[in-house]
């Protein structure tokens, strides 16, 4: 990852806290409409982004387009928009409403969602964090709308881990407790360590992608493909749609982000397809039609060309290395904290 995104990551400006954490059971399933709650939890706050911890078990979510998305003890689910989303175990549920299980905001102890049949348990921290920088803004659509990651074993995911363990053993919102580091920048550490580890698949990221963000003829353009990358896009429809012309659409895309804006798109098709591969359970023709191919004849070649396999393969492998990366005992991660 270039030096200029690190840094651009490093001094996002963010707000956030640890808001409740869930103790479920099999079956379970859940919604919710974090948006609702913005201006609540974060006064003047229109929008939210949402991470969710998993500590302990499994789940899966999904927003309205209605794709799985499975997360293990370990894994970060990310919702950088605040969209309206389901959480649920392997077994059927009726799905019930965030609201109907906690208490009314404001909160003197932070909630304990409490779900489920009483069968295998799942463990999640819940969290929110504000932005008003591009990367978060709904329009743009710079992210997916749902991702999971899993941090590579090293320094950042042990703190990261360790950080699980503090946040899980608290009670009292941060808002009411005396200043703490670890309390007050958690969800600040936690959201940048996991955008560093996702952004180092998205198309650009050793150019200008978070200038491209703010620049007046790139940002538009931007958000159109990012919104519809399924569409059979040419420059010159991308320009009408931005009121550009060609020629300058085309020169900006190649002065900030050194390709055109074809190439572009087609990293980003395949920066979203390496998402749902790894944590969805489209299969490989449905994930080929929601990233823009209309075969999925296609859509392999494609993606061979970048990654140097098949999706299937590519898949398979990803998946057995995700499988093999155990989270650290809490004695482990303890360790951290105190050397």
């Amino acid at each position: 990852m270039s030096d200029a995104l690190s840094s651009a990551l490093e001094h996002l400006r963010l707000q956030g806290a640890l808001f409740f954490r869930s103790e479920l059971t099999e079956p379970f399933a859940f919604e919710s409409s974090p948006l609702a709650l913005a201006d609540a939890l974060v006064p003047g706050a229109d929008r939210l982004t949402l991470f969710h911890i998993v500590a302990f078990g499994s789940c899966w979510v999904a927003v309205d387009d209605g794709v799985r998305y499975r997360a293990d003890a370990g894994d970060v689910i990310v919702m950088p928009y605040g969209d309206h989303y389901v959480m649920a175990g392997e077994g059927s549920a009726e799905c019930v409403s965030i609201l109907a299980l906690v208490d009314p905001l404001p909160w003197a102890v932070l909630p304990v969602l409490r779900l489920g049949g009483g069968g295998r348990r799942t463990e999640i921290v819940c969290g929110y964090l504000h932005s008003t920088d591009p990367l978060f803004d709904p329009t743009m659509r710079a992210l997916p709308p749902v991702f999971v990651v899993r941090l590579p074993a090293g320094p950042a995911a042990g703190w990261v881990q360790a950080s699980i363990d503090y946040a899980m053993a608290e009670a009292v919102p941060p808002s009411n407790r005396s200043p703490n580091v670890i309390a007050t920048r958690l969800p600040e550490l936690v959201l940048i360590e996991v955008l560093r580890t996702h952004l180092a698949t998205a198309p650009a990221i050793e150019h200008g992608w978070m200038a491209a963000l703010r620049d007046p003829v790139l940002a538009p353009a931007l958000a159109l493909l990012h919104q519809q990358p399924q569409r059979r896009w040419t420059v010159a429809q991308l320009a009408t749609a931005v009121t550009t012309s060609r020629s300058t659409l085309d020169d900006r895309f190649r002065q900030v982000l050194r390709q055109s804006p074809i190439r572009y798109l087609t990293g980003w098709r395949m920066h979203l397809a390496m998402e749902l591969l790894a944590t969805s359970e489209l299969s490989v023709s449905m994930t080929a039609r929601r990233v823009g191919y209309d075969s999925e004849e296609a859509f392999s070649r494609a993606f061979k060309r970048e990654q140097g396999a098949s999706p299937s393969h590519w898949r398979a492998t990803i998946r057995r290395e995700r499988g093999r990366a155990q989270p650290q005992s809490a004695e482990q991660s303890a360790r951290v904290i105190l050397d």
